[in-house]
C-alpha cells in the first residue's frame, strides 16, 4: 500500500540528516528516532506508528508486545525497510538506513546485516525447493560465492539451529513444524546478520518445539552477540528469554523497560492488563482485568485527537490526559507514557474484581 499525506496532518519534522559520510552519532546498534508510518489510499490514509523512539543494543532480547493492530510487524517492517517511514528515521550502526534509495537501498538489503525470520514458516518458505535451496537462496541471489562454498554456508547454518545434512533435500512439506522454524532461523543466519527479528517465532508450534525454538534464540544471543527483537503475544514465553519489553498500543510505545521488573510492577495500565491475561509470568497475585477495566462509575474519560489513546479504555484518566504523555524516564532503562504511572496501581487494588 502506498503511503499517502491527503488526510493526515503531517507531524514534526526532524532534524536534517548529517551530510557527508551518512555515518550518524548513535551508540545503539539500531536507533528508531520520532519515526511514524502512515498507510493507506489517498482517502484511506491512516497513522500505524506514532512518534516511535527506540534503541536496540547488542547481544539483547527485546520483546515487542501489544494486541492485534499495535503495529508490532509494521514496525518490524519498517526497521528492516519493507515500509518507508512518512517521517524519522531508522539508523543501522550510525547509518541512516531509511534514507537508502535505489542501487544503495538494494546493497544494504543483499548484504542481510538485519534479517527477518516471518511468522509462519509453512508460507514464508518456498514449496518447491528444498531446505538446501531454501537456507542458500540469498547467497546465491548476491552471487559472490561459488556454489561449494554456499552449500557449507547452509550446511553450518543448518548446524547452530541444530538441524543436520539429512533435511537438506527435503522440501518444507516434509518436515515437521518445529524443524521448519529452524529451517526459517537458519535462512536468516546464513548471511552472518548482525539484528534478527522474529514475528511470533513460537505461536504455531507445540511446547516441545515452542522450547527448543526460545532456547536456541537465547543461545544465539550469548554466542554471537546477537540482538534478537521477537514479536510476541505470549507473554510467559518472553518472560523465559527476553531481558527487555517494548509495549505497544495503537501505534504508540507505552512501556520499554527490564521485563523482569515491567512484569512484576507494570507502570502503565495496559501493560497492567496484558499482564493479568498471563498471571504466570509473575509470582505474586496479580491484579485482575475486571479492575483495569472500566467499570460503572468511573469518570468520563477525555476525547479529542490530542487525548491520551488510552484514556477511552482506562478507568484511571483525569483532565491531565486531554494531552497525549510522552515516554518518560521513571528508572533506569524504564520509560512510560503515563501521567499517573505511580497512582494507578495502588488505586486499582481497591477497586472491586470480577468475583466481589
Amino acid at each position: 500500500m502506498s503511503v499517502q499525506e491527503a488526510t493526515v496532518p503531517d507531524p514534526p519534522a526532524p532534524e536534517p540528516a548529517s551530510q557527508g559520510s551518512g555515518v550518524q552519532e548513535s551508540a545503539a546498534l539500531l536507533d528508531i528516532q520520532s519515526v511514524d508510518v502512515v498507510l493507506g489510499s489517498r482517502w484511506r490514509a491512516s497513522r500505524i506508528l506514532h512518534n516511535v523512539n527506540l534503541k536496540i543494543n547488542p547481544g539483547e532480547i527485546v520483546g515487542l508486545v501489544g494486541e492485534t493492530g499495535s503495529g508490532k510487524t509494521t514496525l518490524a517492517r519498517t526497521i528492516v525497510g519493507l515500509i518507508e517511514p512518512r517521517a524519522g528515521r531508522v539508523l543501522f550502526d550510525g547509518i541512516e538506513i531509511s534514507a537508502l534509495r535505489g542501487s544503495a537501498r538494494r546493497a544494504n538489503r543483499r548484504s542481510g546485516q538485519v534479517q527477518f525470520v516471518f511468522q509462519d514458516p509453512l508460507r514464508s518458505l518456498d514449496p518447491d525447493l528444498t531446505v538446501a535451496g531454501i537456507v542458500g537462496e540469498g547467497l546465491a541471489i548476491r552471487g559472490e560465492l561459488e556454489p561449494d562454498v554456499i552449500r557449507e554456508r547452509v550446511i553450518g547454518a543448518l548446524a547452530q539451529v541444530g538441524l543436520d545434512t539429512s533435511v537438506l533435500d527435503r522440501h518444507a512439506g516434509q518436515i515437521s513444524g518445529g524443524q521448519r522454524q529452524r529451517v526459517s532461523i537458519a535462512r536468516a543466519l546464513v548471511t552472518e546478520p548482525r539484528l534478527l527479528i522474529c514475528d511470533e517465532p513460537v505461536s504455531a508450534l507445540d511446547a516441545s518445539s515452542r522450547n527448543h525454538v526460545l532456547r536456541l534464540l537465547d543461545e544465539l544471543r550469548t554466542t554471537l552477540n546477537l540482538p534478537i527483537i521477537v514479536i510476541s503475544h505470549d507473554l510467559s514465553s518472553l518472560a523465559g528469554v527476553a531481558d527487555r519489553v517494548v509495549v505497544l498500543y495503537r501505534g504508540r510505545i507505552v512501556e520499554d523497560g527490564p521485563i523482569a521488573e515491567v512484569f512484576a510492577a507494570p507502570r502503565h495500565p495496559y501493560t497492567g492488563l496484558l499482564v493479568s491475561s498471563a498471571p504466570s509470568v509473575i509470582h505474586t497475585k496479580p491484579l485482575s482485568a475486571h479492575q483495569l477495566r472500566r467499570q460503572e462509575g468511573d469518570p468520563v474519560p477525555p476525547t479529542g485527537s490530542d487525548a491520551c489513546v488510552f484514556a477511552p479504555r482506562c478507568p484511571f484518566s483525569i483532565g491531565a490526559c486531554a494531552v497525549q504523555p510522552e515516554p518518560a524516564e521513571v528508572a533506569p532503562g524504564w520509560s512510560v507514557a503515563c501521567y499517573r504511572h505511580e497512582e494507578w496501581r495502588p488505586i486499582a487494588l481497591c477497586r472491586p474484581g470480577a468475583d466481589d
